[in-house]
C-alpha cells in the first residue's frame, strides 16, 4: 500500500511551531524517521528547555555575526553587569539586532531581552535610527523566537522579560508577533509568562484595540502594552512621528483609555526627551494634562542620539527638571536608565548603515508576503 508520508515532507521551522503544531508536523514525516507523538513532544521540550535540536528536524541557527558588550558601573555589589547587543544574519543577508539588558530590581539582577519584529521600520520617526532605514522586511515567528533561543543557548543569558522594542513596529507585523508570543509563553515552549512580555507601539489604534481584545484570553492574559507618546501636542508629534498625521493624539488617547487595565497595573507611556524639541516645562504640563485620568506610568527616556542626529543627548539637569515637574503635576513617573548608548544598543539606536544599503520592501507589503523562507 502506498504511504503518502513516504514522500518528501517539508518540516516547518521548529522555532516557529507551537507544541501542537510541532507534534502534528512530526506525524507527517516519513515512517522511517517519524517519532511517536510522545517522543515528538519530548523533542519539542528539549529544544526549548535544553537548546537541543530535534534529530528529525535539524535547522540552521542564524549566525551571530557581531556581538558587543558594555560593562555598567556596579553600585549594588552584584559584580559585573553587562548590556549585550548581538546581530543575527538571515539567509538573505539581512540582519536583526537584539539587546540583552540587565535590570536591577530590589536586591537582585534580572535580564530583559529587547527583540526586533522587522528589519527596518516604516514609521519614519525622525529621532530613531531604525526609522531612518525604512522597512526592508517583516520577520517570521521563528526569526523572532530565534532571538530568544540565541540569547538563551548561544549567548548564554536566559531573559526573564521580553520587550518588543527593537527594530520595527510590532503592530505592523502583529499576526506574526502574536504567533511568536504564543510559542514563547507555551508551557512546553519558552515558558515566559505573558505578564513578562511587553509590546511597544508608536500608537496604531487598530493594533492597540486588537491587543486589548486578547489580553483576557489564555496565552495572552495580562500581556503588557507600552505606547510611545514622545510629544506634548499634535504639532510637535507630527513633526517627529509621521504616524501622528494618520492618527492624532485624540485618537491615540481614545485607544489608550479603551485598553483593559488589570488590578493595580498601569500602562507604560514612553516619552523620549529630546533637547529643544519636547523637554520644556510647559511641554511637561501638556503631557500631564493629556494623561490625566489614565492609569499609567510616564516612562521618561533621555534621548540616545542616532547617527547624524540633529540633536544631542539631553542634559542631566533638563531630565531631572522634567521628571520633577511631572511628579509635581501628580503624574507617576519613572526614568529609563541609559544602557548601551556607547555601542549603539540603547533605545532608538538599533540599525546600521550596511543594512540600509539592502533592498527595501514596499510599505504596502503585508507581513505574510514579506516572510522569508528559513532553512
Amino acid at each position: 500500500m502506498h504511504d503518502p508520508t513516504s514522500e518528501s515532507v517539508v518540516f516547518p521551522h521548529p522555532l516557529g511551531c507551537t507544541r501542537d503544531g510541532f507534534v502534528a508536523a512530526a506525524a507527517l514525516l516519513p515512517r522511517e524517521i517519524r517519532p511517536t507523538p510522545y517522543h515528538a513532544l519530548l523533542a519539542y521540550r528539549a529544544l526549548f528547555r535544553k537548546g537541543t535540536m530535534p534529530a528529525f528536524a535539524p535547522f540552521d541557527v542564524h549566525p551571530v555575526v557581531r556581538e558587543s558588550r558594555e560593562t555598567l558601573e556596579d553600585r549594588e555589589g552584584h559584580g559585573p553587569i553587562e548590556t549585550i547587543k548581538f546581530v543575527l544574519q538571515h539567509s538573505d543577508g539581512l540582519e536583526t539586532e537584539s539587546v540583552i539588558i540587565p535590570m536591577i530590581r530590589a536586591d537582585r539582577v534580572t535580564t530583559t531581552l529587547c527583540v526586533s519584529s522587522q528589519v527596518g521600520c516604516a514609521m519614519g520617526c525622525t529621532f530613531c535610527e531604525t526609522g531612518q532605514m525604512g522597512l526592508m522586511k517583516s520577520l517570521t515567528a521563528e526569526q523572532i523566537v530565534m532571538q530568544w533561543w540565541v540569547s538563551t543557548y548561544i549567548v548564554g543569558v536566559r531573559p526573564k522579560n521580553i520587550v518588543f522594542m527593537g527594530m520595527g513596529e510590532p503592530t505592523d507585523n502583529l499576526d506574526v508577533v502574536l504567533d511568536s508570543i504564543q510559542i514563547l509563553v507555551g508551557h512546553d515552549g519558552g515558558c515566559v509568562p505573558a505578564t513578562n512580555i511587553t509590546i511597544s507601539t508608536v500608537g496604531n489604534p487598530h493594533g492597540i484595540a486588537r491587543i486589548g481584545e486578547l489580553v483576557n484570553q489564555h496565552g495572552f492574559h495580562k500581556l503588557n502594552l507600552a505606547v510611545s507618546l514622545n510629544a506634548p501636542n499634535d504639532a510637535i508629534r507630527s513633526s517627529i512621528m509621521p504616524v501622528n498625521r494618520a492618527w492624532n493624539m485624540e485618537t491615540l488617547r481614545d485607544a489608550i483609555v479603551a485598553f483593559p487595565k488589570f488590578g493595580k497595573g498601569a500602562m507604560c507611556i514612553e516619552y523620549v526627551l529630546i533637547p529643544g524639541v519636547n523637554d520644556a516645562q510647559e511641554h511637561c504640563d501638556e503631557v500631564c494634562e493629556f494623561l490625566k485620568g489614565i492609569r499609567c506610568s510616564l516612562n521618561v527616556i533621555p534621548y540616545n542620539p542616532r547617527r547624524n542626529s540633529p540633536w544631542g543627548a539631553p542634559s542631566e539637569e533638563s531630565v531631572l527638571a522634567f521628571i520633577a515637574r511631572a511628579i509635581a503635576n501628580g503624574q507617576f513617573t519613572k526614568r529609563r536608565g541609559t544602557k548601551g548608548r556607547s555601542q549603539m544598543a540603547a533605545c532608538g539606536q538599533l540599525g546600521n548603515e550596511e543594512i540600509r544599503k539592502r533592498k527595501f520592501v514596499g510599505l504596502g507589503v503585508s507581513a505574510e508576503s514579506a516572510r522569508e523562507s528559513t532553512p
